[in-house]
């Protein structure tokens, strides 16, 4: 399916381009307000004339722009920001959602937020300044403050009423958030229970009032879990006395996530440290130097615990001298290691960031994946064995090899499960990120651990 439609998308991304060009504007305009925001900013954001982009805007509806200017990198909203009217801007800045108000509203320096701020009517400047307050790890500063709220004792003509006036986004009119008449939180309904309710029959009647909710100074990545593993289409978050403050969206819940994961998955690999944040965050943008500064402490540390390697291997060279086929299967020990080690740290390190293990169950960690190598183990031994017994056939030591390979390819696949899993231990027992057991790392040591092993196994049993 993707090959069909990305033809068609390139297709759609030239006509504007050459509407564009030929100052067809017009035309360009109509297209333009019938498609999906993301495709609008997708095709501004590689104009190079800012002036150009913002005339464009400019002649949009403003819910449309707000559409559009949310979809645009940091670095492209402040480039236009500057060049726009600030009045202009506070009005569609206010029809932005409040999340994505706030995180704009972060990235301006001081000088530039005080532009702005006299521009937005009094309860957008309120709930800017009140939200920008959180911490930037916490989920009070990616929550949104689009949301109802009905109070207990209403019946449910007049709730449906004050929904009407607070008209909530359509993506959040699916629960109703019950407080009392000290915003405090007590429950929810949802427009079904409203809608199937008789229009006399109180709020209290038809109230859930056994719900999930988070502290506004709770890790947001905490709280995208708690959508996730409830199945929550918002998370309502409240402050230390208990009153809503704000919801977190199931969708924002996941680009929180998919972020964590990246991270996770760069500090896994070794490209990214815990004190680097948003800088050179853009890989088109980030310099080539970022990238090699970010990148080479890594390669050279490792590099250097290589030398092992080859010192390991001069020491016991007269083996493989002796028997040459031993070095034909020297990369398959090492290689199978490292995919082991690694395969084992990236469940250990998931498992332990969704709580689903503790440090104290180290031990019951260690025996089920010790399991699960040996079930690997056995596998790999006769696969090995009929692979070395099919390659060597013109050997005189062909059994005697095979058996070696089989042996030492099962005792490191073993080594490997325990070293990829007992590292992340490590790490957060001495308070560290678990992604330090970064994926170069372990197939760094597992190399060296194979190759100790296989040279002493074939030492042992073929001398």
């Amino acid at each position: 399916m993707e090959s069909k439609s990305e033809p068609k998308h390139i297709e759609k991304f030239e006509t504007w381009q050459t509407f564009l060009n030929n100052k067809r504007k017009a035309k360009l305009l109509s297209l333009l307000r019938e498609s999906p925001s993301v495709e609008i900013a997708d095709f501004l954001s590689k104009q190079k004339n800012v002036e150009i982009v913002l005339g464009i805007i400019l002649q949009l509806p403003n819910e449309l722009c707000a559409n559009i200017f949310i979809e645009f990198d940091n670095d492209f909203q402040k480039e236009i920001f500057h060049k726009w009217d600030k009045q202009n801007f506070a009005r569609v800045f206010s029809l932005m959602p409040s999340q994505h108000r706030v995180d704009f509203y972060k990235i301006l320096d001081h000088k530039d937020q005080i532009k702005l701020l006299p521009f937005l009517k009094k309860n957008i400047r309120e709930d800017v300044i009140t939200l920008s307050k959180y911490d930037n790890d916490s989920v009070g500063s990616v929550m949104s403050t689009d949301f109802a709220t009905i109070i207990s004792e209403m019946n449910v003509r007049t709730a449906i009423k004050k929904l009407r006036e607070d008209a909530p986004s359509k993506k959040m009119v699916y629960y109703l958030y019950v407080i009392d008449f000290n915003m405090k939180l007590i429950g929810f309904v949802t427009l079904k229970d409203l809608v199937m309710s008789t229009s006399e029959r109180k709020v209290k009647d038809i109230i859930h009032d056994k719900f999930i909710s988070a502290s506004a100074s709770d890790n947001k990545e905490d709280a995208a879990q708690l959508i996730e593993k409830y199945d929550l289409v918002a998370l309502p978050i409240v402050n230390e006395d208990n009153q809503l403050v704000g919801i977190l969206r199931y969708d924002d819940a996941m680009d929180i996530i998919r972020r964590e994961e990246t991270h996770g998955m760069e500090k896994f690999m070794g490209i990214v440290s815990d004190n680097e944040e948003n800088e050179g965050s853009h890989y088109m943008k980030s310099s080539v130097f970022y990238h090699f500064k970010k990148r080479i402490i890594w390669i050279v540390g490792l590099f250097i615990s290589s030398f092992l390697s080859e010192i390991i291997i001069h020491k016991n060279s007269y083996i493989l001298a002796r028997f040459i086929e031993l070095s034909l299967y020297l990369t398959m020990i090492t290689g199978s290691g490292g995919n082991v080690g690694s395969q084992a740290a990236t469940v250990v390190i998931r498992a332990l960031s969704l709580d689903q293990v503790l440090i104290k169950n180290w031990l019951l960690i260690l025996f089920k994946e010790l399991r699960v190598a040996i079930l690997i183990a056995l596998c790999l031994f006769s696969i090995a064995y009929a692979k070395v017994i099919l390659l060597s056939k013109s050997s005189e030591h062909i059994f005697d090899i095979a058996i070696v390979v089989s042996i030492s390819l099962s005792l490191q696949v073993i080594s490997s499960m325990i070293i990829g899993s007992i590292l992340p231990i490590i790490a957060k027992t001495f308070k560290g990120d678990p992604a330090v057991a970064a994926s170069p790392a372990i197939t760094t040591l597992v190399d060296i651990t194979g190759m100790i092993i296989y040279l002493s196994v074939a030492k042992f049993l073929l001398l």
